[in-house]
């Protein structure tokens, strides 16, 4: 199991900043996923922006959420 998500922060142009537990600090681009229909929401910036942390990864209302280990392994470091 990977370091979960402690922080985020939503960016422009569908990135999200993330921090892990293990201190990590890296950059995770939505842009590839939101043409999944269950994805599609976070094309609304007003939407992407309300990004949280929840039990280890981020969510938005609605129940929209990112596997937690796929933010970590396809997030790119500083």
């Amino acid at each position: 199991m990977n370091p979960r998500v402690t922080s985020v922060s939503a960016l422009p142009g569908l990135v999200l900043r993330l921090e892990f537990q293990n201190g990590r600090q890296a950059f995770f681009d939505v842009a590839p996923y939101v043409d999944f229909p269950v994805f599609q929401r976070l094309k609304d910036p007003a939407y992407f922006n309300r990004a949280k942390v929840d039990h280890g990864t981020v969510e938005w209302p609605g129940g929209i959420d990112f596997d937690p280990d796929t933010l970590y392994i396809e997030s790119r470091s500083n």
